[in-house]
């Protein structure tokens, strides 16, 4: 048995308790002990000291604990998602949007719009055009063109472009863009196709 304040007779690592020091007389006491063998003072309230164990070799029992820190993600209102696979390979996923008719008979009629990108026209089913916005029953006067303009999505975000419309393609009332030229959209954005009036609305 070891005695207290000994060395350990036999080779191989020493190992050095945690020690219970009394606050009445000062005396150590072994981990776990109630009350000081010295005065019998309690001892659970006193304060602890030493490490649990010690290896001078490369004994398992003397194995550090190595610090963990947790990082909380914040809050973002980018709307991509990143998400990346084992592999290494990285996806954008943009957020779900739509297009949103704002005037005349058919104010509040819904689009959802693909996350690969969709086409804004009237059908034509002679011509082979079937887009993906079909105005041709909201637009009275043919002021859309059957292939009018195109939603893309690059690296998450949504952009439109002109496909060499008759009337134009207009966005919050700015410039008529030149064919093939892109414009990001933001949430809330008007997109005027001819004569009617669009509203771009980001998923929540």
């Amino acid at each position: 048995m070891l005695s207290r304040g000994s060395g350990c007779p036999r080779t191989g690592p020493a190992l050095v308790f945690a020690m219970i020091t009394c606050e009445r007389c000062g005396t150590n006491n072994l981990d776990g002990s109630r009350y000081c063998d010295e005065c019998g003072a309690a001892l659970w309230l006193a304060g602890r000291s030493g490490p649990v164990a010690q290896s001078n070799g490369n004994d398992s029992r003397g194995k550090k604990e190595s610090p963990v820190t947790v990082a909380r993600p914040g809050n973002s209102s980018a709307p991509p998602v990143v998400l990346e696979h084992s592999t290494g390979a990285v996806a954008i996923v943009p957020q779900s949007a739509s297009l949103t008719i704002e005037r005349g008979k058919s104010a509040g009629k819904q689009f959802s719009l693909g996350r690969s990108g969709s086409e804004i026209g009237r059908w034509d089913a002679d011509g082979g055009v079937f887009p993906d916005v079909d105005l041709d029953s909201d637009d009275p006067e043919a002021k859309v063109s059957r292939k009018h303009a195109r939603i893309s999505v690059q690296n998450g975000l949504y952009e439109i472009e002109d496909l060499g419309s008759t009337n134009g393609t207009f966005v919050n009332r700015g410039p008529r863009l030149k064919p093939g030229q892109r414009q990001p959209l933001n949430d809330g954005d008007e997109i005027i196709v001819g004569k009617t009036f669009l509203r771009f609305r980001l998923g929540k």
